[in-house]
């Protein structure tokens, strides 16, 4: 109790120290020291106060009155929490450097009074909103701000905030670029001017009426409130329609910033709505607490990644999603079709080992081996693509989005769980043949090259090299399960790269302007530009995402060893190249137990590039996809019970009555028209 005594002196000898008398100064200082006192208080000891003290509450409310009067308040509602770039990195480094340094603000506005007050408005918004309903009512009565939302200069302020937000919505909303993203409006009434119009005649109403109170009876405000939702519509089929037309980083942010004037626009107006007598202390209190809240957010870096990535994740993993249906196997045909495609796959990465190892004599520099390494393993995956073979790896970015995709878009009921259990089954057997096809081709074929080199040059190429690779291959003594986990996250990178290349595709039409070029129709033809735009449009993004994933893979070693890092990359089907190599090096003079840690390991590299790829790429699918993570447990444990009932079917194409609803769950999410592309 003494300690509660204290701490009510201590408030109560500021208000006393300040307000004992009519105070008549413009200091912010009594306002600082008064909220810091009573942070930590039993706030009812401050509402006793207050009504003990009748002299230096009124006196109190008076100062609070004149330092909020005639202080413009338009800025906290128009521009704090509001994007102001048009683009994402301008945003980033405006909100970085006012965290930092925050920026010079007029001093005469709410805005810096704000501020000023209150140097940490998450904690305040925290104190206030942990106060109870009473407390607060209380408060605003005895301070006399009860009725604060009915002074003219309030509403004054309201309608011109309302006024500049309509018409910066208009300017954003009037963009080309913007424009085309909803084609669906173009023969319509535009709902931005409409709203706009109707702003104007509320204008007038207080013109002509200083005394007018808008309710929600009134005509204008249900046409505002109606052109409101219209022109959210409208921002709901643009974002809808990127799937079909692409986006850019420019219009995603326009559109963001479109609805957030618009959410805020509504706010404001929820404010102004006078229906009854107490709406004026339940707005006034509103007002209060908006302005606290959009000013705590102001600088807010999450919700600005959040925000303006949520659409591009979206449009990246449609198109791996789309692009992921191919690597689910749906019958023994399917099934041993991928087995041969990653076999394809193994025999070129089993010589994309021996030339790695090759390359490695070559005198140079870290960044010259980079380059050959990066160029090695580029080239190798290009081929792989282009031929239609499969890099096992590659497979988990693109399914983990399609089952994301079936999850978001199918209702999720029990049955649906099983359904998708099924489908799991599927693609889990799809990346256990593609594994094998790899790794049993990739081992044969490294060591007939190595013995071909043997044979032909009268010399063991692997000899110097054997130790390494074999050591490399201890998932104890050496970083092999690191190292996996990297190359897990060059793929989860290259999946991104995919459907980034395919989202510009669609947005700058590159395709359509290929096959329209004049030079290209004149020279060769109009059959031969169609050919190439189609050839264009259907692995452009697939080469793009290789030759990265190539790149990326080729430097990491050269730049680990430049920089005196211990960093490097394991991929299963290398590692077995890389195993054959090793044995043929040593002679095969190695121990059983080298062997069997070396073959074991070549599948624990495996499973961490298949972890960390997959993991990555369901977490972005479904935050793109604004899924309940809640939800998994009930899939997991279905998931579970499937694969404890069926294990043979998470390895073996096993028909099953479930087939035909896991293939429809496929084909009703997954677009497959051209056009969606």
């Amino acid at each position: 109790m003494a300690f509660k005594f204290s701490n009510t002196e201590r408030f109560s000898n500021i208000l006393a120290k300040y307000f004992s008398f009519s105070n008549e100064t413009q200091s912010l200082e009594p306002l600082i020291e008064f909220l810091r006192s009573i942070r930590t208080e039993n706030f009812d000891h401050v509402l006793d106060y207050l009504k003990e003290n009748q002299d230096i509450t009124d006196n109190f409310s008076n100062y609070i009155l004149k330092i909020f009067r005639q202080k413009p308040f338009n800025l906290s509602l128009t521009e704090a929490n509001i994007l102001s770039e048009n683009a994402f990195y301008p945003e980033l480094k405006k909100r970085i450097l006012d965290k930092v340094l925050p920026s010079i603000e007029n001093e005469n506005t709410v805005w810096y009074l704000v501020d000023s007050v209150s140097v940490q408005p998450k904690k305040d918004l925290l104190f206030f909103s942990s106060l109870s309903s009473d407390q607060l009512d209380e408060a605003f009565r005895l301070l006399k701000i009860d009725q604060f939302i009915s002074d003219r200069q309030v509403m004054s302020e309201l309608l011109f905030s309302l006024n500049i937000l309509a018409w910066r919505i208009i300017g954003n909303a009037m963009d080309v670029e913007v424009v085309n993203m909803a084609p669906q409006y173009r023969n319509l009434d535009n709902p931005f001017v409409a709203m706009q119009s109707e702003i104007e005649l509320l204008n007038e109403k207080f013109k002509e009426n200083p005394d007018f109170l808008l309710s929600s009876k009134d005509e204008i405000y249900k046409q505002i409130k109606i052109y409101l939702e219209q022109c959210s519509e409208f921002v709901s089929v643009a974002f809808k329609n990127s799937s079909t037309y692409g986006i850019s980083g420019k219009i995603n942010q326009a559109l963001l910033k479109i609805r957030q004037q618009l959410n805020r626009m509504s706010d404001i107006l929820s404010v102004m709505v006078i229906d009854e007598e107490s709406d004026l202390l339940k707005n006034s209190k509103q007002l209060f607490f908006n302005i606290l809240h959009y000013k705590s957010k102001k600088n807010n870096l999450r919700e600005l990644f959040v925000e303006s990535t949520t659409l591009l994740s979206h449009l990246i993993t449609n198109h791996t999603a789309e692009t992921g249906t191919h690597y689910i196997t749906s019958n023994s045909r399917d099934y041993l079709k991928m087995f041969l495609r990653a076999s394809g796959g193994g025999i070129i990465v089993g010589a994309l080992c021996v030339l790695k190892m090759l390359y490695s004599y070559f005198p140079g520099s870290d960044f010259s081996h980079a380059f050959l390494y990066a160029t090695n393993y580029a080239m190798g995956f290009i081929m792989i693509y282009l031929m239609s073979y499969t890099l096992a790896t590659k497979q988990p970015a693109m399914t983990a989005a399609t089952m994301a995709k079936v999850l978001s878009e199918d209702k999720n009921t029990r049955k649906n769980y099983v359904d998708f259990a099924h489908l799991v089954s599927r693609v889990f057997r799809s990346q256990f043949i593609a594994f094998m096809g790899n790794v049993l081709l990739a081992f044969p074929v490294a060591l007939a090259i190595i013995y071909g080199l043997d044979v032909l040059f009268k010399e063991n190429f692997a000899v110097e090299k054997s130790a390494k690779l074999l050591n490399e291959l201890d998932p104890v003594h050496s970083k092999a399960i690191l190292h996996a986990s990297l190359t897990g996250f060059y793929l989860f990178l290259s999946g991104l790269i995919a459907g980034n290349v395919g989202n510009s595709l669609v947005f700058y039409k590159l395709p359509k302007r290929i096959e329209k070029n004049v030079f290209l129709n004149y020279f060769l033809g109009t059959k031969a530009a169609k050919g190439i735009s189609e050839y264009f449009a259907k692995n452009w993004a697939g080469i793009m995402s290789n030759f990265w994933f190539g790149v990326f893979l080729g430097v990491t070693g050269p730049i680990g060893l430049f920089f005196g890092l211990d960093l490097d990359i394991r991929h299963i089907t290398f590692a077995s190249g890389n195993f054959a190599l090793g044995l043929y090096g040593a002679g095969f003079s190695v121990s059983w137990g080298t062997f069997w840690i070396c073959l074991i390991t070549v599948f624990i590299i495996g499973f961490f590039n298949f972890a960390v790829s997959f993991g990555l790429s369901m977490i972005l699918a479904f935050r793109s996809r604004s899924l309940n993570f809640g939800e998994l447990t009930a899939i997991y444990k279905e998931i579970f019970r499937y694969f404890i009932k069926n294990p043979f079917r998470f390895f073996l194409p096993i028909r099953s009555e479930l087939d035909e609803s896991a293939d429809e769950m496929i084909s009703n999410t997954v677009a497959t028209k051209r056009e969606d592309r």
